[in-house]
C-alpha cells in the first residue's frame, strides 16, 4: 500500500470540498496513509471574462491537473466529471467515479419560485450554452446572459440585482451548502443536465496500478454505468462545452435508460430522443441513441455550430 498520495485540485471553493471530500475518504479507508492537497491553476479559472464556448479547449478545467499527473508532481486528480473531455491524454485514466449527487440543474433566484414565473424579458444567468439553448427553446421571451466565476461570485451577481434569476448544478449548491438558495431542481423537460454531472471523477496514471487498486473501493456501480453510457453518447457527438447536449441515463435493476437533447445555439431546433436496455449494454446504448439522433436531424443541427 502506498504511504503518502497527493491530490491534485483546483482552488475554487467547490474544487477543494471535492478533493477533501475525497480525502477524508481515503484517510478513513486507509488511516497509514498520508494525503497531502496541491492546488493547481486551470485555464478555465485564469479567463474569466470571456464566454466558455469561446475560449475553444476542451481541457479548460482539467489540461494542467493532467500534465502534473503525466509528470508525476500528483498521484491523482479530482474534477466534476461534467468538465472531463470523453477522449483522456495518452497514459492516464478515469480509476474511479463516485455515487451521483442530484444531477439536474437548480434555478436561483430572490424574486421568483420557479423557471415559470419569470416575467417576459427576465434576465437569465448562465455559462452553459446546454442551458441556454434547452431554455430558450422553451422560453424564448427570456434574456440570456453569460455569466462566469465559481459559485460563490455567480451567487453575488445574482444579489447585486442585475439579474432576475441564474442556472447553476444542483450537486455543487448542495456540497457548499447552499441547499436554501435552491428554489427549484429545472425539470427534465425543460433542462436536460450535462454528461456526468453531479458525480465526481478520480483520474490517474494508467500504469499507477498501486493507486488505482487503492482508489477501486470509491467506484459506484449505478453512477459508473449510467455515466459511460453518457459519455459514449458524447464521444460519438463530439463537440464538448461547444455544442447544446444535454444527457442524462439512469439506471435501476440492472436496466438501464438514456433520455439526450442536441439543440440549436438559439433553442429554434430541438432534437431529443431516448432508449431502453440493459445495463450491461450501457456504452453501446449510448453510441446507438447517438447514432440515431445523428441520422435524424442531429447531424444537421451540429454541422451548423462546429
Amino acid at each position: 500500500m502506498k504511504k503518502n498520495m497527493i491530490i491534485g485540485t483546483r482552488k475554487s471553493l467547490l474544487a477543494l470540498w471535492q478533493s477533501n471530500y475525497i480525502a477524508d475518504c481515503l484517510r478513513k479507508q486507509y488511516p497509514l496513509c498520508t494525503i497531502e492537497l496541491q492546488n493547481i491553476i486551470t485555464k478555465g479559472d485564469r479567463i474569466l471574462d470571456v464566454p466558455l464556448a469561446q475560449i475553444g479547449d476542451k481541457g479548460l478545467f482539467t489540461k494542467e491537473l493532467e500534465t502534473a499527473l503525466l509528470d508525476g508532481t500528483i498521484d491523482l486528480a479530482v474534477h466534476s466529471l461534467k468538465d472531463m473531455p470523453t477522449k483522456l491524454p495518452d497514459g492516464l485514466i478515469l480509476t474511479a467515479i463516485t455515487e451521483r449527487a442530484k444531477a439536474g440543474d437548480a434555478f436561483v433566484s430572490n424574486k421568483y419560485k420557479r423557471i415559470e414565473d419569470l416575467p417576459k424579458g427576465a434576465i437569465l444567468g448562465t455559462s452553459s450554452l446546454r442551458r441556454r439553448a434547452q431554455l430558450l427553446a422553451a422560453r424564448p421571451d427570456l434574456e440570456i446572459v453569460d455569466l462566469r466565476g465559481n459559485v460563490d461570485t455567480r451567487l453575488k451577481k445574482l444579489d447585486t440585482g442585475t439579474m432576475d434569476a441564474i442556472i447553476l448544478a444542483a450537486a455543487g449548491l448542495e456540497r457548499l451548502g447552499y441547499n436554501d438558495r435552491i428554489r427549484e431542481i429545472i425539470p427534465e423537460e425543460f433542462c436536460l443536465p450535462a454528461v456526468g454531472q453531479g458525480a465526481l471523477a478520480i483520474e490517474t496514471r494508467a500504469d499507477d496500478f498501486e493507486v488505482r487498486t487503492m482508489l477501486d473501493f470509491l467506484n459506484h456501480k449505478e453512477t459508473k454505468q449510467a455515466t459511460d453510457a453518457e459519455r459514449a453518447f458524447l464521444g460519438l457527438l463530439g463537440g464538448g462545452c461547444q455544442v447544446p447536449i444535454g444527457v442524462h441515463a439512469l439506471v435501476a435493476n440492472d436496466e438501464i435508460e438514456i433520455t439526450a437533447v442536441i439543440a440549436s445555439l438559439d433553442g429554434t431546433t430541438v432534437l431529443r430522443d431516448k432508449i431502453r436496455g440493459k445495463a450491461a449494454n450501457n456504452i453501446t446504448l449510448g453510441t446507438e441513441l447517438g447514432k440515431k439522433m445523428l441520422a435524424n436531424g442531429g447531424d444537421k443541427i451540429l454541422a451548423e455550430i462546429l
